[in-house]
């Protein structure tokens, strides 16, 4: 496979927008999807808000790659099918992201990205893989009991990257 991850950061990017810091988010506060929490394990200090928000798009960019885009083996994903895994593990987490691979494709969700499930993701075509996992976030979104305050904006984003992720699997 080829390392797409360039074709899909900007995907990314576009949902997860700009500063945000919603007291129901439990996330918390977030740069470009970025959490303070992640950044200060990236910097290995007590980094302000402040500092966050002045991240640097190079620092944001490896941040994604090394924190999910690799966790989530999108590297050894064809094309789409590694966009809307990479989203998922930027939106929940590179674990559910594995796990919600193997329950689309049929392996054994251990959440251990092997040989076994790459070649269950090689045996489907990547649009039922994409399609699958759609369905599958879509219940797990709608099972949240912050559906009410983000749910809206869940299913936009799951939608449209859905529709690139089938785009880029055509």
């Amino acid at each position: 496979m080829t390392d797409r991850f360039d074709a899909c950061l900007p995907h990314i990017l576009h949902h997860e927008g700009g500063w945000a810091d919603h007291p129901k988010d439990p996330g918390g506060a977030t740069m470009k999807g970025i959490t303070l929490a992640v950044f200060r394990e990236w910097t290995g200090k007590q980094s302000t808000k402040a500092e966050l928000k002045a991240i640097s798009d190079e620092t944001i960019a490896a941040i994604y790659r090394k924190n999910y885009w690799f966790p989530s083996h999108c590297d050894k994903l064809p094309a789409g099918v590694d966009l809307i895994v990479f989203d998922l593990a930027v939106n929940s987490g590179p674990g559910r992201a594995r796990r919600f691979l193997q329950e689309a494709v049929g392996a054994e969700p251990d959440g251990v990205i092997g040989a076994k499930t790459l070649a269950a993701v090689a045996a489907l075509p990547p649009r039922e893989v994409i399609l699958r996992l759609r369905n599958r976030r879509e219940r797990f979104y709608k099972g949240l009991n912050t559906f009410g305050t983000f749910g809206k904006g869940w299913m936009r984003r799951l939608s449209e990257v859905a529709v690139a992720a089938d785009r880029m699997a055509k």
